[in-house]
């Protein structure tokens, strides 16, 4: 692994995967759209830092534009795609699915192509824990079904996972679908709660709380997140004949395909970390307890064992030093 593409490079997991991977030694490409999902100026700052690194070239590029994708790819001959760009969010797709179609379908199209004809000997994807939707049983295995998403949003990550595996089939692309778990810390997505969280009781304001706080998610800790993306990228699928749809588990296959889950593998409840980070602050939020949410789940938890065994991947950052980690970023960057 020499040359890697990073897709949205200026986002939350882009930014610090293409960070390691230059620590390592790498060099790295890194395309982003920069679009206005949300605070730009963020993205803008996250880039700026990789652009003070010597074997960083940045483009922008929209993922959805075909031909401004085949360039790139004409251009440079990269060894690995680490594929992060796309239209994140829950709720925003409720709202703008459309959004959705050109940054997570075609766009996602368009890097399968680029990586089929350059012969990328490894894509890695990111899917999302949001794929589970309906399922109840925990912790969430990649070996079970994933045909029932609550939100357009998690039906595109699904989506990706099935065109990635026609890829792997067709074209003998080896492909990698991550999905992550509520990664969380310095840097992190401002439509996310813990950043909401953090913002809302600084500034006074109440935070809403969904289901009354009867909520659980895997938060992951975003150097954790990272190390699991490194990792597996030099772990590319190879086809296995013996493999069949009857016997074998969803998230591996003949073709050279594989599927994991990457999170903490312990679930916290909501009110569990908002106390964490009211902690952190030294503030008691005010509260506002609401019904559930639209697109949203009830519980997250991630099974990680492939991972682990393929990568020996395993996390460790705690909730209470992970959270503390990003209050002390926010009010460092925000000089609150």
């Amino acid at each position: 692994m020499n040359q890697v593409l990073v897709t949205g490079v200026s986002g939350f997991i882009g930014s610090k995967v293409a960070t390691q991977l230059l620590d390592k030694g790498m060099s790295v490409i890194g395309v982003d759209c920069l679009n206005d999902y949300y605070d730009v100026s963020l993205k803008e700052a996250r880039l700026n830092l990789l652009l003070e690194e010597e074997n960083f070239i940045f483009s922008k590029v929209d993922i959805s534009c075909r031909e401004l994708v085949t360039e790139l790819f004409d251009e440079y001959k990269f060894d690995v795609v680490i594929h992060l760009a796309a239209q994140a969010g829950v709720r925003y797709s409720i709202d703008n699915p459309m959004a959705y179609a050109d940054s997570n379908l075609i766009g996602h199209l368009n890097i399968l192509e680029g990586c089929r004809h350059s012969k990328v000997k490894h894509l890695v994807y990111a899917s999302s824990s949001s794929v589970y939707g309906l399922n109840q049983k925990t912790p969430f295995e990649t070996n079970d079904s994933v045909d029932h998403p609550v939100s357009l949003y998690a039906a595109t990550k699904k989506s990706n996972e099935l065109m990635a595996h026609s890829y792997s089939h067709l074209y003998d692309l080896p492909t990698t679908g991550l999905r992550f778990f509520t990664v969380y810390g310095p840097w992190g997505r401002p439509d996310m709660a813990p950043f909401i969280f953090t913002k809302k009781i600084l500034e006074g304001q109440t935070i809403d709380i969904n289901n009354n706080g009867d909520m659980w998610r895997d938060f992951t800790y975003i150097d954790d997140i990272v190390e699991g993306i490194v990792r597996i990228a030099d772990v590319i699928p190879t086809r296995n004949d013996k493999w069949t749809v009857e016997t074998g588990t969803p998230a591996t296959s003949s073709a050279p395909y594989s599927v994991y889950n990457i999170g903490h593998g312990s679930p916290v409840n909501l009110m569990d970390f908002i106390k964490e980070i009211e902690s952190a602050l030294g503030i008691e939020a005010k509260k506002n307890f609401r019904e559930m949410q639209p697109g949203d789940v009830y519980k997250t938890y991630a099974d990680t064992t492939d991972l682990f065994e393929a990568t020996g991947y395993k996390p460790k950052v705690g909730l209470k030093e992970g959270v503390k980690a990003l209050v002390d970023w926010y009010r460092d960057f925000y000089k609150v």
